[in-house]
């Protein structure tokens, strides 16, 4: 799981009916977002510069699982085959072949977008980070043993009363302990 990564577009419409689309790599190691962003118009370049970009230095995964969309033509595969990635491309129409992204796709919009007027790429990026600080720190995960992809120390009863902190502009909370 730690060498295996997984990738794929949805599309998010605004309120002034344009269409965006986000780009997302995750790590199956712990769930984590490696990267995302956003556009109003992905291209071949466009998306293998963001291959370059989730994966700076030596950190690329040894597998990276995507789906046959034409975005992902020459110059992605001849980008990660340079990296040292072997894709793994699923069949035709088998959302369920890549199930970890396409489940934080879901997430995403169940738990965010569904709730959320999204003005332009700006407000975008700004709800999907808020979101993902979220959900890799805060977000139980069953798959992780109900952890957090950052995994994070029980407060003890001693520590003081439990306080709500609000997140993703009150649309989720945290819950932990403080002194008094």
């Amino acid at each position: 799981m730690k060498q295996t990564a997984s990738m794929d577009f949805f599309t998010v419409p605004t309120a002034t009916f344009r269409v965006l689309s986000v780009f997302l790599v995750l790590s199956h190691d712990r769930r984590r977002i490696v990267h995302f962003n956003v556009t109003e118009h992905p291209t071949e370049d466009w998306t293998a510069q963001q291959i370059r970009e989730a994966f700076p230095w030596d950190e690329a995964p040894r597998y990276l699982i995507r789906d046959r969309d034409a975005i992902f033509g020459k110059d992605m595969v001849a980008t990660t085959k340079a990296m040292g990635i072997e894709e793994v491309v699923i069949a035709p129409r088998s959302p369920w072949q890549n199930p970890y992204v396409e489940r934080l796709i879901g997430s995403i919009r169940r738990e965010c977008l569904d709730h959320m007027i999204v003005w332009n790429e700006r407000s975008l990026c700004r709800i999907l980070q808020s979101y993902f600080h979220y959900y890799e720190g805060s977000r139980t995960h069953l798959a992780l043993a109900k952890d957090a992809p950052v995994p994070r120390a029980v407060d003890q009863p001693e520590n003081g009363r439990i306080e709500a902190i609000s997140q993703v502009g009150g649309l989720h909370h945290r819950y932990q302990r403080r002194a008094a």
